[in-house]
């Protein structure tokens, strides 16, 4: 028989404890290795990087999550990457996990990297490699090596990020071989620690490929490559030197800015943060006021509601979250009041259902998204949607028209969109609010939330009676007991694809929080979005009207 959905409180509890476990990589055993051959493991070369006291706001914690068990795992894809202030500036960081399979790429870590090398590339920010890796997973090679979201296509955003003129610096503090010793050498400059190897073809390969005898120092040390080949710029005698003389090298950046305070005096929410265990319910059948929740995010006095009488299944306004301003999108989940025109009588009056969107609601949000454009306003959307309305009166009134009106005006944004999904994100809505094909800036995530194209119970029911109909073809008939044993298999199954961490696994979720940490994730998000450069004017295609 399926679970119900775990109130907020527990899926966090639950979410803290795997998130700590992810974090420890391969596991004592991995960290004892990596401090036996005198090498700092990612997560520690990372803290001694970043500016003391500066906050790390780490993407894909939960990348390859329950994923490739059948070779024991790879806790976060064996890479760490992570936005925190490097010399005073924000940048990117990516850090092979060599505690994990020695840092080794699967399928999931090129997508990682490549989401990182994209969020980076869309906020200028510079980019820090600290490189650690035996190169591609070899039982994974065909999902590793040869499309555009695989292994090269780093190496070809390292090419691109570096002719936009955005920083990169990569220092090999481990193994570094095959293929993937392009990354560091594509980048601007390249540190290298005594006993780390850089090398096509490691000393076995060569033996085996030409049937050269050579060590792995002469072959590709640090020393052959500062003083012989040239390649390297900086070669240092161990972690603590290299990352001392990488935060120098950041310090002496004079083209990307400095982290910048928020231009605008910051307030206390009116509502503490962690009400919003309070105020949300995970159960569908029970109501909340999502303005609620938005006065435990944003600033005291800065929530400006938009149309706040009109098109009530959707509430939009504009905000600032600790001092920067931006719009906010949220679906609304309890019953409002919608009014139509009428005849001689008046105004009619109906209900809007919670987590829908109608007609009404999409023309609004249409509206309000091109004007945060009109201002560069970023713009949050806060998902807990059904999807669109449907039924006949829905379709007559141009629900399609009205959402793709909604899509359109949201696809064209010139100005960074941050998702944050707290509850259900089904079907079109999630589309209508920023899912991953359009392109959010970042993409956050409650403990216990929900994404698919349908919730559960729809979807399973459908399926149901699919395989239900197939059965009957072939002439087989079940009994009561059966069919809800087929419910029960189908709702688990699919239960478990619309588990957040089910995309978090899978690259499509940037980051899950706490959400009593909602208003400060935010703005760190902000804070990262003020280096996003807003080109151009806004512009929609045709619009259906």
């Amino acid at each position: 028989m399926s679970t119900p959905s775990p109130d907020l409180r527990t899926a966090t509890t639950d979410f803290v404890e795997t998130a700590a476990t992810i974090r420890l990589g391969g596991g004592d055993k991995g960290i004892e290795r990596q401090h036996r051959h005198g090498r700092l493991t990612a997560r520690e070369r990372i803290e001694k990087l970043i500016d003391p006291g500066g906050h790390s706001f780490e993407c894909g914690l939960f990348a390859a999550w329950d994923m490739y068990q059948e070779y024991g795992g790879a806790p976060g894809a064996s890479v760490v990457t992570t936005i925190a202030p490097v010399g005073g500036r924000l940048s990117m960081i990516i850090a092979n996990d060599a505690t994990v399979k020695a840092g080794a790429f699967f399928p999931m870590t090129c997508k990682k990297i490549i989401r990182a090398q994209t969020i980076a590339e869309r906020a200028r920010l510079p980019l820090i490699y600290l490189v650690d890796s035996a190169g591609v997973f070899l039982p994974l090679q065909e999902d590793v090596f040869p499309d555009t979201d695989d292994f090269g296509r780093i190496f070809r955003n390292n090419a691109v990020i570096s002719a936009a003129g955005i920083p990169q610096v990569a220092a090999i503090m481990g193994n570094c071989v095959a293929g993937g010793g392009y990354l560091p050498v594509l980048c601007d400059t390249l540190l290298m620690t005594e006993g780390s190897g850089l090398y096509l073809a490691g000393p076995a390969l060569v033996k085996a490929a030409i049937g050269q005898v050579v060590d792995s120092e002469d072959l590709g040390g640090a020393e052959m490559h500062a003083s012989i080949s040239g390649t390297v710029d900086f070669r240092e005698p161990d972690d603590e030197a290299c990352l001392k003389r990488l935060r120098n090298l950041m310090m002496g950046d004079m083209k990307t800015p400095p982290m910048q305070d928020a231009a605008i005096e910051s307030a206390p929410p009116i509502a503490e943060p962690d009400r919003v265990y309070d105020i949300y319910s995970s159960d569908p059948r029970t109501q909340y006021d999502v303005v609620n929740l938005i006065e435990c995010i944003v600033d005291a006095d800065s929530w400006s509601e938009y149309r706040a009488e009109f098109g009530g299944s959707l509430v939009c306004g504009y905000a600032r979250i600790d001092g920067r301003p931006c719009g906010i999108v949220a679906n609304q989940r309890k019953l409002t009041d919608r009014v139509m025109p009428g005849d001689k009588d008046g105004p009619t009056h109906s209900t809007n259902m919670p987590s829908v969107i109608y007609v009404e609601s999409a023309d609004k949000a249409a509206r309000f998204i091109m004007d945060c454009n009109q201002m560069h306003l970023p713009i949050i959307f806060m998902h807990d949607t059904t999807g669109f309305m449907v039924g006949r009166d829905s379709e007559q009134s141009g629900i399609i028209r009205s959402g793709a009106k909604m899509v359109n005006a949201m696809s064209n944004c010139i100005v960074p969109k941050i998702s944050l999904i707290t509850g259900g994100s089904y079907g079109a809505g999630n589309y209508a609010m920023c899912g991953r094909a359009f392109d959010p800036f970042l993409t956050l995530a409650w403990p216990g939330s929900r994404c698919a194209v349908m919730s559960a119970q729809s979807a399973a029911n459908t399926l149901l009676q699919i395989d239900l109909a197939a059965r009957k073809r072939r002439g087989e008939e079940i009994d009561d007991a059966e069919r809800q044993n087929l419910l029960d298999a189908i709702t688990d199954s699919y239960n478990e694809q619309q588990d957040i961490r089910y995309g978090a696994a899978r690259g499509w979720i940037d980051r899950i929080i706490e959400p009593h940490e909602t208003r400060s994730e935010l703005a760190a998000a902000l804070q990262i979005a003020s280096t996003f450069p807003v080109e151009g004017n806004f512009k929609t295609g045709v619009l259906q009207t």
